[in-house]
This record gives C-alpha cells, structure tokens and sequence, in this order.
C-alpha cells in the first residue's frame, strides 16, 4: 500500500504541478493580450509554481480531500485581473475566464501525446513511469478543466456565464459568487453528486484522450 501511495504521489506531482501553473498563467497571459498588465507587473506570468501555490488551496484541502474522500480538489493562488482595463470589459473577461480551462484541455492533450511516445518506444525502467505520468496529467487537467467550467462564481464557467448574460440579470447573478464556495463545498460532501455532474463530460474527453494517446477508448 506504501509502494502504491509512493507512486501515486510521484506520478501526480509534476501534473498537479502544471496543470494549475499554466492554468494561472493562461489567465494572465490572456488579460495581457487584452490589455490588462496588472498580472505581467506582479510577477504572476512566471512558470515557476512557487508563484501560484496557495498553501490552504494547493496544499492543505487537496491533501484532505484525497485522504478523507479520495476526491482531488483545491485551487491555486488567483491571477490578479482588473477587468476595468480589458479593452472591451464584458466579453474579454470571458476570454480571460476561459483561458485557464482551454490550456488545461491543451496540456491533457499534451499528456496524451506523451503516453502515446512512451508506449511507442518502449524504453525499460522508462515507458512505464512516463505513461503512468501521462495517464495522471490527462485525468488532472480534464477535472480541473471541467470543474472550473462549471456556472458557479467565482470559477470560470460562472465569469463566462455572467458577461453573457445581460447587464441586469448579470448584476443579479454577480451576487451569488458570495455562496459560491459553500455550493462547491455541498458538492463535494454528497457522496456522487460531482461524479453525476462530471461524468458524462469526462467520458467524452476521455475518450477523445485515447484517441491522441493511441489507446483502445
């Protein structure tokens, strides 16, 4: 159980890792692009995952959530965006939004992609720990992917939602990003309920997954 436990940690730490390190990143390299440089001035554009890592949210609810539930949620440190100076306010917060949750479907592909290398080359001692990385890294960015596209503020899908919606309804709706946490934290504590939710999604992008990786779907 120790050997598995050593592996599983191994094997999902350099994912974990990336998957909310470009998915931050993606976020301020958008807000950039479309005119916000309060990310890029805070030093918040860096690789570097020291930057991104929230103590509570990237370590201690992970940490529990897999241990007590065997469910891997958390969030990382949020890029600083000011929405005010996007050129055009409403839709680039969108963009911006959806910036994170697209580079997590790249980066999953990404992994798809080196699954499919490890296999095909077949190296000793290699492959093996390679695929199993690759396996964890498309598992990781699909969830965080999918999860952070749910309509609940403050995640991405609930910012997406709001500036489509129009400006009195998305006033109303901005309000509700005060219960957004206690509404994720009900999801997680009924057992299934995020499987429902996520499942259907998941198996799709799944399978699209091993299509890239060269797997029976």
């Amino acid at each position: 159980m120790e050997d598995n436990l050593i592996k599983d940690i191994a094997g999902s730490l350099l994912p974990i890792l990336f998957a909310i390190t470009m998915h931050e990143v993606a976020h301020g390299w958008a807000a950039l692009m479309l005119g916000d440089k309060t990310a890029a001035r805070m030093g918040r554009l860096s690789l570097n995952p020291i930057h991104h890592i929230d103590p509570i949210g990237t370590v201690l609810v992970p940490s529990l959530s897999y241990l007590f539930g065997g469910f891997l949620f958390g969030w990382a440190k949020p890029v600083p965006v000011n929405f005010g100076r996007l050129r055009n306010p409403r839709r680039d917060s969108a963009l911006v939004a959806l910036a994170g949750p697209m580079a997590n479907l790249l980066m999953a592909i990404g992994w798809a992609l080196m699954v499919r290398l490890a296999h095909a080359v077949d190296i000793e001692n290699l492959s093996a720990p390679l695929a199993y990385m690759g396996e964890r890294g498309i598992g990781f960015n699909l969830v965080l992917m999918l999860l952070n596209l749910l309509p609940i503020l403050p995640l991405d899908g609930g910012r997406i939602v709001s500036a489509l919606l129009p400006p009195r309804v998305s006033y109303r709706y901005d309000a509700t990003e005060q219960y957004g946490m206690l509404i994720m934290l009900v999801l997680i504590a009924i057992p299934g309920l995020l499987g429902v939710i996520l499942g259907p999604p998941m198996a799709i992008f799944l399978s699209l997954m091993s299509l890239f990786a060269g797997l029976p779907g």
